[in-house]
């Protein structure tokens, strides 16, 4: 097995870079540029020299051995000054050595996976704690990452083991004088799980949209204060204002923060009858954007829009240009901004509340196979243990269901699109 090596942080000038190596050859690797031995977790303070002897840099050097590292393989990691020439420098050195090899991304996180430190729900997880911007995001990306999915896949799996071992003994010993209704423990164990498998397989797509984003669409008619109110969530001049109506003819978008929930605003035309036909084409792709966004804010002036859209429950009404009506929000001096906040927060918060442990498509379509064989299974036993072989298939596709989603089978067709989203250090 090759060593790889990767700069294991961003690239560009920093305070410290970290160049990880991992594999059989990285202690060697390690002592051939230090000229020392490297213990294992204790940090040397080391001088990282080239073939002549001449010092390239000052390093932190740490190793792992092999079972104790994140890779689960000997792991090198040196701390070096955050210099584009140092790290060129390291990755020279290291590429001249023989049997080590420059990682590709996300090899280190594979080679974990590959290695039982991790599932591939973790794997994703990972990816999603790396590409978090919010707080919220981020609580949901530690949870998975945590094991927490797998964990309980694990514990569905081993119930339901336990139920095929049942059919099987059964039908092992059809012959002998041994009890034979075992439907009932078997529709037991089944039943308790397909009832968590759909309520995890719900919350799948709140989860998606924590991690994705929510879409918030400002409609409303022409010169309602639209776009002032975008550039005013901004803070700054996100999208053109005038005083002449129909302005807008693009969706601009603008992402922000909402107290933890990743959240995009959508500044979207003016919704009203028009004979202008590239207006009307901007007007056609806010009414189709808004319908598709999770939630609306509607900014009126009192009267209705003349481009019929229909709202939603939790949709929010609220006169515009307050600064004008007295009454409303206003994007030009912030009256009633926090007050829309508030109430734009409190839907999504309790939309986000919803999210489980499964946090994508393939997770929910792994729940639902799993679920829909359960199904089947409980179908076969109400014909009596006369169908115990089919309901104990049933049971083995719910098993084999619930080890894909976390990378136990059938996963090679969906490992190189996670990995390909890492960088090489990961």
């Amino acid at each position: 097995m090759d060593t790889i090596f990767a700069l294991a942080t961003a690239r560009g000038r920093s305070g410290v870079s970290i160049v990880r190596l991992s594999g059989p050859k990285a202690f060697e690797a390690a002592h051939q540029l230090t000229k020392r031995e490297i213990p294992v977790r204790k940090p040397v303070l080391a001088e990282v020299v080239d073939a002549a002897g001449e010092l390239v840099d000052q390093a932190l050097v740490l190793g792992f051995a092999e079972g104790g590292s994140f890779t689960g393989e000997a792991v090198i990691e040196f701390q070096l000054h955050g210099s584009p020439a140092i790290i060129a420098a390291v990755l020279g050195l290291l590429g001249d050595i023989d049997g080590l090899r420059l990682a590709e991304p996300g090899e280190f996180t594979r080679r974990a996976m590959q290695n039982g430190c991790l599932d591939l729900a973790q794997v994703e997880g990972l990816a999603d704690l790396i590409d978090a911007e919010t707080e919220a995001q981020r609580r949901q990306a530690v949870k998975v990452f945590s094991g927490a999915l797998g964990e309980k896949a694990e514990a569905w799996r081993k119930d339901l083991i336990r139920a095929a071992a049942l059919l099987e003994a059964t039908i092992d010993f059809a012959d002998e004088d041994v009890p034979v209704d075992v439907s009932p423990e078997v529709q037991d164990l089944t039943g308790g799980v397909r009832q968590e498998l759909d309520k995890t397989a719900e919350g799948v797509g709140a989860a998606e949209r924590i991690r994705d984003g929510f879409e918030i669409a400002i409609v409303g008619p022409p010169n309602i204060g639209k776009s002032t109110l975008l550039n005013m969530l901004a803070g700054r001049e996100a999208a053109i204002t005038s005083s002449v109506a129909g302005t807008t003819r693009d969706i601009i978008e603008v992402r922000m923060d909402l107290r933890g929930l990743p959240v995009t605003f959508l500044d979207t035309a003016g919704l009203r009858d028009t004979d202008d036909e590239v207006e009307g084409i901007g007007i056609s792709r806010a009414v189709a954007r808004a319908e598709t966004a999770d939630l609306r804010v509607f900014l009126l002036d009192g009267s209705e829009c003349d481009v019929a859209l229909a709202k939603q429950a939790d949709d929010i009404v609220v006169q515009g240009k307050s600064d004008q009506s007295g009454a409303g929000v206003s994007g030009l001096t912030g009256d009633g901004v926090p007050e829309l906040l508030d109430r734009a927060y409190a839907v999504l918060e309790s939309r986000a509340a919803g999210a489980g442990l499964a946090i994508r498509e393939r997770h929910r379509v792994a729940l639902v196979k799993a679920s829909v064989a359960l199904s089947a299974c409980d179908e076969e036993l109400r014909f009596g243990m006369d169908r115990a072989e089919i309901a104990a298939e049933e049971l083995r596709t719910a098993v084999r269901a619930l080890e894909s989603m976390i990378g136990r089978v059938d996963v090679e067709s969906v490992l190189d699109e996670i990995f390909a989203s890492f960088c090489l250090g990961k």
